[in-house]
């Protein structure tokens, strides 16, 4: 759609011999004030104004935004294109199939159900670390992960060739992120004769890693990136913006997940949920363009909209680096100068808040060990550990304060390295070998409960605390060469000087992209990191978002049977309870170099400052500081194993996949045949029954409250994810189709059936209900019988009597990954308000975009002020204003216990309250293009 340019900013660009349109954003008064980001929000809203969703008034209160004001205008985002993880894209893929086939019901042309703006997909979320430590452990997982997902990705090549604008990299790539820094992001995009603005939106909160390239993008549901992909703008509100300094230098020792670990602390401390993060001044220039990507990347950690970085020399540097065209190199900068978004050092924009850090003052940290944000100096690891450590292990007759055995001393090595075990088996706890329990030896004070193993003939002793996962993982860190040539470097100093890892320690490697393994194999460090039973996994996300694989059974088998408190420790930017393994408690992240430290060493309780990793091979004891590899090190191993053209080859034909993906059979048609036998994907409810009119908004009588939770509740206690249990509705429902335990694969994988996925939502193992105290799980009381059962058979039971269902939670509700199915595996569960004291932007937005209204307790009340236990009934009163075209500021809540309060309404912009009075942003969508 062309611009009304009330404001004449429609002008020409010329780059050597080309031309563009531009939209320059000088033409807008008070442009020159506004930070980074604002400045390309305006340019977006010049280019996309049509006097009805956008018009020249919204861009008149951008131009004049004060930065002290709480954000009250809203305006309409249009981003340039739109990123997919296959986890949460198979859902959108899904959707707009089952949206065809709706359109087609309803009198329209199903053909014309196609992305609007370019839709990218990485397949980089279903490879399962199932085997490790051996040379095949690649080639293995990747022929499990074709097994087990060849309907999804058959699917996928059908979504390929039958929508326009729609692209999908191939498994064994790389991870998301990192494809997309080093090549789907384009800084500035350039279509249809325009230059603009390389703008995105994306179903993974960790979108924000392009932050880094300049890139303006953030996380958003699966629901909201469909209706960006049909054309809808996102609505949002203009948002404060937290200017961020950097100065100084990163000392010594201290890596980019250090800075990150620091900057999370600190943002979260400082409160900068829904804003935007600008880094500025004078030391931006040094910060590489890894450690930018890497801070971005965090930026759902701290709970930021996007963490910005200007656009500078580093910025065409890495874009030169990686291969892109120098015509396109030429482009953004010419671009970037002549709208002011080069980065100015010298220039000191307003800014809502300020915050300042000297680079100096970081120090190497985990952070641990459920939240990302609970930073913990390394020095002070250990003694954290242990005060930790009480919360998981409750001290009584069979839990003493006596001390195990040292590491050391309580293994025993044969001649040769410990055993890199390779494939791990599933199965229950009860049929796995037995572990003796062993006497406990030394007494150090903290709980202990030793217990000697036998794994393939190598004996040690396993206790709380012992480090059962060492993984390098995760789209953080495995783009920032700094980090990953620092583990390869520590592991070859550890191998020379004779250490091992421990024989108890599940170690993978999974890099972001195979450009990583290039410069590893490049630089001659590869075999040091196998040495240590860091094999590559895969190329993918694996131990992050709970894809670790299952532990060797003898490993499982001891710390289920003797509730031992065993932990991980991961180069990732999750660790919330119950994500990475079923049989690990306490999950640590930290840098890759760490990660090969805690894996030598075995243990979480070890000050590895003063404490030896090992006994070196001359017998001599070695420390971290022996092993670890100078800044000055890593920099010339980075210049002499990294160049341009190992970018260029890898992504030469990055959409063609490997010889599996084109051998797949594909589906053809406008439309999908559905499988009625396929466990992985198929046709949602979601438009059964839809009328071309949405009916009117009702209030909401006789509900029953589902679960009452507390604070910082996550989706990933909501939205389905990781293994799927034999015993679980999930689990039960795969046997009753035939599906064989060992193929029941990830719930992740199984987005695509919706009927695995309600079965899945609040199934957390370490969800806390308190309907249910003492309980952990996915498990409820029916109000009505007084029994305890799942929230699935529950919600079940409910709906099937017409009952409609709440859910009552604590502050941060939907805190973690943008998950659409914590949405809308809610919705289908029956629940039509949640009532919480806070949420996480994004989960708010998607539950509106299922139509589940969104409710705020009055500001200093909670469940427990207002005296709500969760057996009440519930009646929500005022929410038919809806129907009159306004969004009332709050509804009444009442209770048959006479409890009675006012409840904000948290749809907060207009745009939303659209979606929620039509059902949905899905069904809001499908009826416009119907309009149309």
């Amino acid at each position: 759609m062309a611009s009304l340019d009330t404001f004449g900013a429609k002008s020409q660009l010329s780059v050597g011999d080309a031309g563009y349109e531009i939209f320059r954003i000088d033409r807008v008064p008070g442009h020159e004030r506004l930070p980074y980001s604002l400045k390309i929000l305006l340019e977006n809203l010049l280019r996309t104004e049509d006097g009805a969703n956008i018009t020249a008034d919204h861009i008149r209160a951008l131009g004049a935004w004060d930065p002290a004001a709480e954000p009250s205008v809203e305006i309409q985002f249009t981003p340039a294109r739109v990123l997919m993880q296959d986890f949460t894209g198979v859902p959108c893929v899904v959707d707009l199939a089952t949206m065809r086939e709706a359109v087609r019901d309803l009198g329209g042309d199903e053909s014309k159900v196609n992305p609007l703006a370019p839709a990218e997909l990485v397949i980089d979320h279903s490879v399962i670390a199932d085997v490790f430590g051996r040379s095949d452990a690649l080639a293995r997982n990747v022929d499990l992960e074709y097994q087990r997902n060849r309907e999804r990705y058959q699917f996928l090549r059908w979504g390929q060739t039958a929508f326009d604008e729609f692209k999908v990299v191939p498994p064994g790539t790389g991870i998301v992120h990192q494809v997309n820094i080093e090549y789907l992001a384009r800084t500035v995009m350039e279509r249809n004769g325009q230059a603009y603005p390389d703008t995105v939106v994306g179903t993974d909160s960790h979108t924000t890693m392009v932050n880094g390239l300049g890139v303006l993008g953030w996380g958003v549901g699966g629901i909201e990136a469909e209706a960006a992909m049909l054309g809808q703008p996102v609505s949002m509100l203009i948002p404060r913006v937290v200017g961020f300094k950097l100065h100084g230098e990163l000392p010594a020792g201290a890596t980019a997940t250090d800075l990150v670990l620091m900057i999370t602390e600190m943002l979260r401390q400082h409160g900068v949920v829904g804003k935007i993060v600008e880094f500025y001044g004078p030391g931006v220039g040094a910060v590489p363009l890894a450690n930018r990507a890497t801070i971005g990347n965090m930026s759902p950690e701290y709970g930021s909209t996007a963490a910005m970085f200007p656009i500078d020399a580093e910025t065409t540097r890495y874009l030169r680096l990686t291969g892109r065209p120098e015509a396109q190199i030429a482009l953004v900068e010419a671009y970037a100068r002549t709208q002011g978004l080069w980065h100015d050092p010298d220039a000191d924009p307003q800014f809502s808040e300020r915050l300042e850090l000297d680079l100096s003052t970081v120090e190497p940290s985990l952070a641990g060990p459920k939240r990302p944000q609970d930073r913990v100096p390394l020095r002070r690891a250990k003694d954290c550990f242990r005060t930790a450590l009480a919360d998981y292990v409750g001290v009584g007759a069979s839990d003493g304060v006596e001390g195990h055995a040292d590491e050391a001393s309580a293994e025993s090595f044969p001649a040769s390295d410990p055993p890199a075990t390779g494939e791990s088996g599933g199965g229950d706890p009860a049929d796995k070998p037995h572990a003796l329990v062993s006497a406990a030896a030394g007494s150090d004070g903290r709980p202990s409960r030793p217990v000697r193993v036998d794994l393939e003939g190598t004996e040690f002793e396993l206790d709380h605390g012992a480090v059962v996962i060492a993984a390098i993982t995760s789209c953080t860190n495995t783009s920032n060469p700094q980090v990953m040539l620092g583990a390869a470097l520590l592991a070859r100093n550890a191998v020379e000087r004779g250490l091992h890892r421990k024989p108890w320690v599940k170690t993978t490697l999974a890099p972001g992209s195979k450009v990583v393994t290039g410069y590893y194999q490049r630089s001659g460090l590869m075999p040091y990191l196998e040495k240590l039973g860091f094999h590559t996994v895969g190329y993918g996300c694996t131990t992050c978002i709970g894809n670790s694989g299952p532990l060797q059974d003898e490993i499982s088998a001891a710390i289920n049977e003797h509730d031992l408190t065993a932990v991980s420790v991961l180069s990732g930017n999750r660790n919330f309870e119950g994500r990475i393994n079923p049989d690990v408690k306490m999950n640590y992240l930290a840098s890759p170099p760490l990660v090969v430290a805690y894996a030598i060493a075995g243990t979480m309780d070890i000050d590895l400052d003063s404490e030896p990793l090992g006994v070196g091979s001359d017998g001599q004891p070695v420390y971290l500081r022996d092993i670890w590899p100078s800044a000055k090190e890593i920099d010339e191993v980075i210049g002499s194993s990294i160049a341009r053209e190992m970018f260029s080859a890898d992504y030469a034909d990055v959409f063609a996949g490997d010889a599996q993906w084109r051998n797949l059979p594909t589906p053809t048609g406008n439309t999908f045949a559905w499988s009625a036998e396929s466990t992985y994907v198929r046709k949602p409810p979601y438009f059964e029954g839809m009328a071309r009119t949405p009916a009117p908004v009702a209030d909401v009588t006789g509900a029953r409250v589902l679960a009452k939770l507390g604070d910082s509740v996550t989706t990933d206690h909501i939205s389905p994810a990781g293994a799927i249990k034999a015993d679980s509705p999930a689990g039960r429902y795969l046997a009753a189709h035939g599906v064989e335990r060992r193929d029941f694969n990830s719930y992740g994988s199984r987005r695509g059936n919706h009927e695995i996925m309600i079965r899945g939502t609040f199934a957390n193992i370490r969800l806390r209900n308190q309907l249910v105290p003492g309980v952990e799980g996915g498990f409820t009381v029916d109000h009505r019988t007084g029994e305890q059962t799942t929230i699935y058979d529950a919600s079940m039971a409910y709906q099937a009597d017409g009952v409609p269902l709440v859910i009552l939670a604590g502050k941060e509700y939907g805190s973690g990954s943008s998950r659409d199915w914590a949405a809308k595996g809610t919705k289908l569960l029956g629940v039509r308000v949640v009532v919480a004291e806070s949420y996480e932007r994004i989960h708010r937005s998607n539950l509106i975009g299922m139509g589940v209204l969104p409710l705020q307790y009055p500001a200093g009340e909670t469940a427990e002020s207002l005296g709500l236990t969760g057996a009440e009934t519930f009646s929500v009163t005022g929410v038919t204003a809806l129907n009159d075209g306004d969004t009332p500021r709050t509804v009444r809540v009442t209770t048959d216990t006479d409890v009675s309060f006012d409840a904000v309404v948290r749809i907060d912009t207009p745009g939303e309250a659209d979606y929620y009075r039509h059902g949905g942003i899905l069904q809001y969508v499908l009826r416009k293009m119907l309009d149309a």
